[in-house]
């Protein structure tokens, strides 16, 4: 195993879309979401460390998290789970770890993939990944992983790439935001989009410097703990000035301002698991198409369903499709699919009404 090979893992989403299963306190990514006996993050940790050193992965968490990932992930120490004592969005914890990692190895090539994603082909993830970082390790250059789209999907940013680039990894001319219906047909049509899987691969010198060169504020505030890194004075330079950090993503930060970024058309399924509909998607289903976890269902004209209960509870459903059914304790929600989406309005309605102990 390449010993500059290292991974920055994402595990400091609510996943929101999730509720009632994933909640502010034991959010989706600590749940087997799949009903395959790991969670999510387990699962992503053991894909990653097929190629990259178990001391080398960084779990990126929030600090009320620390104690689940000791708990799930056991080989890993407490000094590689990097805490945020504040949310501010994705670009000032990846240049906390790089300046981490950065002090460990300067020659260190890095992932920075999230936590709560369904990949089934690890060695074509592997592959990819390696590829990537062969690139990173010989030029200055950011790379990215692109998904093929199957349908013209309105939920996820896409990257669009330089038609005439013959090369495996092609340039990138921009990313784009999450477009209308017609906007994505029309990316679909063209033939040289892919949807943003979050992905990231690049050298830590590169990314450094990129942070150095287009956030130079935020460079300044994190590089003036490079002393501290990695030691007992840590925690407490990062509790004065994380919080002092822009909320800002890396896509904002870095990359709509690089012009040496490349994207790598993924020869693995995927699927970003971010609604109960993503993940029907992927679960195999009944008789009558509902897709069920651990539930023990009868259906009578019902099909369609997403169906969650705990372990071994029988669930008589009739007449309904397209629904979201979950029982959890103390909540049961029972939702159209269709409008999935609108599941974190509700969470908030439930917490105005009935506190945030049901989120």
């Amino acid at each position: 195993m390449n010993r500059n090979y290292y991974a920055i893992l994402m595990a400091g989403g609510v996943g929101s879309r999730f509720w009632p299963i994933s909640t502010t306190d034991n959010p989706k990514q600590f749940h087997d979401m799949l009903g395959a006996g790991k969670s999510l993050i387990q699962k992503t940790f053991d894909r990653l460390n097929k190629f990259v050193p178990t001391e080398n992965i960084l779990i990126l968490t929030n600090e009320r998290y620390n104690d689940l990932v000791l708990e799930q992930l056991p080989k890993v120490k407490q000094e590689q789970v990097v805490l945020e004592p504040a949310m501010r969005n994705t670009a000032p914890c990846i240049l906390y770890a790089a300046l981490k990692i950065q002090k460990m190895n300067e020659d260190a090539v890095m992932i920075v993939a999230p936590s709560d994603h369904w990949i089934e082909d690890e060695e074509a993830f592997a592959n990819d990944v390696t590829a990537c970082f062969k690139k990173c390790e010989k030029e200055e250059v950011l790379c990215t992983l692109g998904i093929k789209p199957s349908f013209p999907n309105t939920g996820f940013g896409y990257i669009e790439y330089n038609r005439e680039d013959a090369a495996q990894l092609k340039k990138v001319d921009q990313f784009r935001e999450k477009p209308d219906y017609e906007t994505a047909k029309e990316f679909l049509a063209q033939g040289n989009f892919l949807w943003n899987a979050g992905i990231f691969m690049w050298s830590v010198k590169t990314i450094v410097n990129a942070f150095k060169n287009y956030q130079p504020e935020q460079y300044r505030l994190f590089q003036d703990g490079a002393s501290v890194y990695n030691t007992k004075n840590e925690k407490e330079f990062i509790a004065k000035n994380y919080p002092n950090a822009e909320n800002i993503s890396i896509d904002y930060a870095i990359l709509e301002n690089s012009k040496s970024i490349y994207v790598l058309e993924a020869s693995f399924d995927w699927n970003d698991l971010g609604t109960w509909g993503s993940l029907y998607d992927k679960l195999d289903k009944d008789a009558d198409n509902n897709a069920v976890v651990n539930a023990k269902v009868l259906s009578q004209d019902s099909s369609g369903n997403m169906i969650r209960s705990k372990e071994g509870k029988i669930v008589v459903v009739d007449g309904l499709d397209d629904y979201i059914i979950v029982d959890k304790e103390d909540v049961l929600l029972i939702y159209p699919k269709a409008k999935e989406q609108d599941i974190k309005q509700v969470l908030n309605k439930v917490k105005d009404a009935f506190g945030d102990e049901f989120a």
